[in-house]
């Protein structure tokens, strides 16, 4: 029997992926009674004929790439305008058990004040993916790419991303990865949504501030979630050019050296977390 979250809509987006990633999702999201958003970058609609095959899918087909953010920002204003209470923000690349939308859905409801959050994320071998994160600065997201010494910023590197953080237990972060983001729908109202001026990259990192300015965002400990995560950027200079460039654009927009609310929060949470 179908778990009944018509109050909930999901979005995904496209571009070339293959058919087999894409059915394997959607059969997972088959166990539960949402409605899902496919928006599809790709340059041709290929991919119309499979997603058009699960019933409780909506298929919007671009006809050039928008871009993360603007594709998804398509589901989101339905949401809006529809007032849907909660909006799922999913990758393609994800493996999800229904128990985790019913646990968010319940941890949501009995939070009022949390207007993102995100589950546990692993590998496909299991092993736990650590995206919960502090704000970054310039360093976390430029200039670490190109410092020789490696090991010297490990350290560092280990407090951004909040690995010593027990994920055991529900905790308060300023930033959480895109891949997976469980939203509040009249918070995202209030925010707007994503940037539409990042292409790809850093759009989820500005999202995530801006909702903090109307609610907390934190990290729940579900059922497990495989998210294939690849790295793309660091594998291909065009995409590394899209990840500086909007990093560039984060930065300029949100203060690159002289930022006192980044300082506050990321202090902040290092505190709660105990790991200062």
């Amino acid at each position: 029997m179908k778990k009944d979250y018509t109050d909930l809509n999901i979005s995904i987006v496209l571009y070339k992926n293959s058919i087999e990633e894409i059915c394997k999702l959607l059969n997972s999201l088959s166990n539960f009674n949402s409605k899902v958003f496919v928006i599809d970058n790709s340059p041709t609609n290929i991919l119309a004929s499979s997603v058009k095959n699960y019933s409780f899918t909506t298929y919007i087909f671009n006809n050039k790439n928008l871009g993360y953010g603007s594709a998804h920002n398509i589901a989101i204003g339905k949401s809006i305008s529809t007032n849907t209470k909660y909006h799922i923000v999913l990758n393609p690349d994800i493996e999800i058990d229904c128990k985790v939308i019913e646990q968010l859905v319940h941890f949501m409801d009995n939070n009022l004040d949390v207007g993102l959050c995100m589950p546990n994320i692993v590998y496909p071998d299991m092993k736990r993916q650590h995206l919960c994160k502090l704000l970054p600065t310039p360093f976390n997201l430029v200039f670490r790419r190109f410092f020789p010494f490696k090991s010297l910023i490990s350290k560092y590197d280990n407090l951004f991303k909040l690995q010593d953080a027990d994920y055991n237990n529900v905790f308060e972060v300023p930033s959480l990865s895109g891949c997976f983001m469980f939203l509040r729908t009249s918070i995202l109202a209030k925010t707007g949504g994503f940037d539409e001026r990042f292409f790809m990259y850093c759009e989820d990192i500005d999202l995530c501030r801006k909702t903090l300015k109307y609610s907390k965002s934190k990290y729940v400990p579900t059922s497990a979630v495989i998210h294939h995560y690849n790295k793309e950027s660091y594998r291909s200079n065009r995409l590394l050019l899209f990840h500086l460039t909007s990093a560039i654009q984060y930065f300029n927009k949100w203060g690159w050296f002289l930022d006192k609310e980044r300082k506050e929060i990321n202090k902040k949470t290092l505190k709660q977390l105990k790991l200062m």
